[in-house]
């Protein structure tokens, strides 16, 4: 571990671990850096993985309020600074801080796992301010149930009666990740309408240059696939991966199926830019 100044004068605790060219993970909502061990570990013969929780959580400095994305996005640009690293992975809405990040920093390559963009209303918040009345109530359950069905539309969880669902919660909220989850859940919601005041046409994101990945879990919420072919079809050099038998938590999980797609692409020559374009 090494500690990296911020802009704002705050301590980033950077986690690296491999050798080789440098990626940086920029992680979800809901989760910190532990749950991404597995990833740094089955690509840390190939490259240095750096890992650093966001604020708010674990071993990270307190993050302003209010919150807006742009506090992610100088964060990022502090930890690539300070490791040189022109790799960037995000997943859900790490995945569109990165791509935000994207629009102004030195990335080179960009691999977002379902990341959480939303494109003329494509990604799904209308969940959102209901879930955060009942996380300002104190209500997590109620708030993470909410937000469970939000996001997952594809699960069979999500048509359960509202109340059964609340229960599955509060069970959920008993076990180690529930907790971590529930704690963390009212900075997710606080993400997600952050996402969702950058909802617009796909065009918006046409200025990122880096070469982008866009991978998404094959078995996992159906709109991504839809997102991803529209940020395909607007960014100048990326192109869309589905990966089967995956879910939202597929980067976490690691299967090779995943991996080898990730190391090959970070691993490839970055090529030129289109005739005309920065």
């Amino acid at each position: 571990m090494e500690g990296i100044t911020a802009p704002d004068g705050a301590t980033i605790v950077l986690h690296s671990a491999g050798s080789g060219p440098g990626i940086v993970v920029v992680h979800g909502g809901g989760v910190t850096i532990g749950v991404y061990r597995r990833l740094a570990d089955r690509l840390a013969d190939r490259f240095t993985v750096h890992r650093y929780n966001r604020r708010g959580r674990a071993d990270a400095a307190p993050r302003h309020e209010p919150y807006t994305v742009d506090q992610d996005v100088d964060d990022l640009a502090a930890v690539l600074a300070h490791t040189g690293a022109g790799n960037v992975i995000g997943q859900s809405s790490g995945g569109f801080i990165a791509l935000r990040a994207a629009l102004r920093l030195p990335v080179e390559r960009l691999a977002l796992y379902d990341a959480a963009v939303s494109i003329d209303g494509g990604f799904p918040t209308g969940w959102l301010d209901a879930a955060r009345e009942a996380a300002r109530a104190g209500d997590v359950a109620r708030a993470m149930a909410l937000t469970g069905a939000g996001i997952n539309t594809h699960s069979p969880t999500a048509q359960l009666p509202l109340g059964v669902q609340i229960a599955m919660c509060r069970a959920f909220l008993r076990t180690s990740i529930g907790r971590t989850m529930g704690e963390l859940l009212p900075m997710t919601l606080d993400e997600t309408h952050q996402i969702r005041l950058h909802d617009g046409p796909a065009d918006q994101w046409a200025g990122v240059r880096a070469e982008t990945l866009l991978a998404y879990g094959a078995a996992g919420p159906r709109y991504y696939a839809g997102l991803n072919e529209a940020l395909a079809r607007a960014l100048p050099r990326a192109r869309v991966l589905p990966v089967p038998r995956s879910g939202h938590d597929g980067l976490n999980r690691a299967p090779r199926r995943l991996i080898e797609p990730l190391a090959e692409f970070f691993a490839a020559p970055v090529s030129r830019a289109p005739a005309g374009q920065g």
